[in-house]
Parts: structure tokens; sequence; C-alpha cells
């Protein structure tokens, strides 16, 4: 199968680009411009892979992108919005989502697999899961055979969330935590999502379902660290600030890139982030990775 992807460039996408070419698919990746050194291509795998030019917030490289292509894989996205620099949820989910959907009806194309996130709703008080909710909603209302994944926290090597949690714990001599600590989380494993939007293309029961991604256990926001911790044979005291405190300061600092957190991510944080991931595993009968052992394989 040849099959187009968005996002090949991002971490998550570096990992569906080699589980896709481990299935045997073909693969058309649509980079902008100065991007291409960002693909880790081995030798073996180039000539299987054509790098097409072009943008997701431009319609007409999309479609032209995708030409000659059987299926479609969508995994741009972003966690943190920069208004200033044009990088918004609404330009990078729902636009993005809008092109690349209606390019693919247009050329005939049918199979269509899509990243959203775990907590993606419509009216979210998060502004990311919000705009998660309604790029499900235009592929829902498609005419394609698609597939949605809902994924929690991703952790594997050169992840951002627990490597940045890793450091913390490394250098600060106290763990910030924002309010109680005890907001649930359920990671799951890089490689088993990668595995799943790969198999998936060639999986026609999984046409038109949705599915909620996590690892096999949750852990409180505190319990991870103590994990990350314990994996780095360290012990630091914990700090709780009041949320009444952070709000305001979150508020203010979070145009700014270094600030590790924005008000839309404390939304999902304070909400809790797990699910039942029976279906899933059932699914694609996967063997699910444990956090505390995962972690340890990189960290």
């Amino acid at each position: 199968m040849r099959v187009f992807l968005t996002g090949a460039t991002g971490y998550v996408g570096q990992a569906v680009t080699q589980a896709s070419l481990l299935h045997g698919h073909d693969l058309q990746i649509l980079v902008r411009s100065g991007s291409e050194h960002k693909l880790q291509l081995s030798a073996a795998d180039r000539p299987r892979v054509t790098i097409v030019h072009g943008d997701v917030l431009d319609a007409a490289s999309v479609e032209q992108g995708m030409h000659n292509c059987d299926a479609v894989i969508h995994l741009v996205g972003i966690i943190r919005e920069f208004p200033a620099r044009s990088i918004t949820f609404d330009r990078l989910h729902v636009q993005s989502t809008r092109h690349i959907t209606e390019s693919a009806q247009k050329l005939g194309i049918k199979r269509y697999v899509h990243m959203s996130a775990l907590g993606a709703r419509v009216g979210s008080l998060s502004g990311y899961s919000h705009s998660k909710g309604l790029a499900e909603r235009i592929v829902r209302e498609s005419d394609l055979d698609w597939t949605i994944f809902r994924p929690s926290i991703i952790f594997g090597p050169k992840d951002e969330f627990v490597n940045m949690l890793a450091d913390m714990i490394r250098k600060a001599p106290l763990l910030p935590i924002i309010g109680s600590g005890e907001y649930r989380l359920q990671p799951i494993a890089l490689e088993q999502v990668a595995a799943a939007f790969a198999q998936s293309l060639t999986m026609p029961e999984t046409i038109r379902n949705t599915y909620d991604v996590g690892g096999p256990e949750s852990f409180s926001y505190n319990e991870m660290l103590d994990e990350i911790a314990s994996a780095l044979g360290k012990k630091k005291p914990k700090l709780h600030v009041p949320l009444a405190v952070m709000r305001p300061i979150i508020r203010l600092m979070e145009r700014y890139s270094f600030f590790p957190i924005t008000r839309a991510q404390l939304y999902m944080l304070l909400e809790g982030n797990t699910c039942d991931p029976t279906p899933f595993q059932h699914a694609f009968g996967m063997q699910p990775v444990p956090f505390a052992l995962g972690i340890r394989q990189y960290l």
C-alpha cells in the first residue's frame, strides 16, 4: 500500500514512518521545504520513500502531494500555540484536517487514519482538546474509511514529557507540583502507538472505529514522578503549589516558549487522561508495556 503521511518529521511521525515501512507500506511524505534533514531514513529505506514538498495549511500542495496514494495517515499536531507566529490549534488541527480529508475525498482515496488525543471533545475548556474534537468531527462527517486513535501521554526515547520531568528530577532540589498532583495519566509506549497506525491500514475491522489508547496502568502525577525518580535512582522532596497561585502565573508566562506549561495543558492535567485500553489491546493483539519497565530502557 502506498501511504500519504503527514507529520513524519515529528517524534511520533518518525516512529510511524519506521513501523509503516516494517509492515510493507511505501510512503509519500509531505515535508515543508527545508525540513528534509529531520527525516531519519536508512539507505535501505530511501527507495521506498518519496518526499513531496508542501504544507498541510496549503490545500493545493496537499492535493498535489497525495496523488497516486492508496491511504492517508494524518499526524500533524501541536501541544501549545504561538499565535504571533500563526501557530494555533485551529490552523494545525482543524484547518489541516479539513485540507487532508477534502483532498483525499477529491482524489478517491478512501482509507484514512487520524491522530487525535485522549480527552478530545468539542467544548472542552482546553483549546487543545476542543480543536482535536473539532478535527474528529470533520473526519467522522467525511465519507472516508476512517480510523481514529486517541493516545494518552506517549513515552519513549526522545519523548518530551518524561524526559522533561527526568531533567527536572536530575537538576532541581525540589519537585514543584501544581495542586495536589493526584490527577491521573495513563502513559502508552511509542512503539505500540506507531505499530497500531501501521497495522490498522490493512485491518477492515478498524474502519469507522475510534480507539482510546493508554497503557496498562494509570498513575497520579505524583506517582509518575516517583516512577521516573526511581528509574534514575534519585529521590527528591515535592513542593505542592496551590492552583490559586499557579493559574495567574501560567496566564502571564505561557506566551514564552521556555515556560513549561500553558493553560490548555493545565486544564488537561487537572481533568486527568485515562481510559479503558482493553478494546485497543484486543484489536491489535498487543502485550501492554509497563511504564516503569519502558522508561528504564532509555532514561
